[in-house]
């Protein structure tokens, strides 16, 4: 073990230095994958696990879910678990949103607008309607003069 480790040779270290190289040098484990896909991609994430035999094995990871998001301004719903689809489809369906108009589609805030917002456009529409008919009110009596004359 004349070999340079790091840069010294073994011979020169002193013996505090020359064990820490030692535990350094020493061989890994080395694992393959346990599935038909060698490649280190995003669905093929391992971590290594020691068995209680002292064994090293790859434990394959699954993916990390994702919260579902307001389809309106894009926030994470709040009160939904952040689960892979398909964990989604075996839920219940009151696990699968909030107990709330458009709940588990909207946010409670983007909802709140969609309410303004209505109530006010249907608010407009009756305005429109009432001065629509105070202009025909004024309209009427001038008609009816004018309709008396020319017969």
């Amino acid at each position: 073990f004349g070999s340079s480790l790091c840069g010294q040779s073994l011979r020169k270290a002193g013996p505090a230095t020359r064990s820490k190289q030692l535990a350094f040098a020493k061989m890994v484990e080395r694992l393959t994958y346990r599935r038909h896909n060698r490649y280190n991609t995003n669905s093929n994430k391992c971590r290594t696990l020691r068995t209680p035999g002292g064994k090293l094995v790859l434990q394959v990871l699954k993916k990390k879910g994702k919260t579902p998001a307001c389809g309106d301004c894009g926030k994470k719903l709040i009160g939904l678990p952040a689960l892979r689809p398909i964990e989604y489809r075996r839920l219940k369906n009151r696990e699968r949103r909030v107990s709330r108009a458009y709940g588990g589609s909207r946010c409670g805030k983007c909802v709140r607008s969609r309410i303004v917002r209505a109530f006010l456009i249907e608010e407009q529409k009756i305005v429109k309607q009432v001065l629509a008919e105070k202009a025909a009110a004024l309209k009427d009596p001038a008609d009816r003069k004018r309709g008396k004359n020319s017969k």
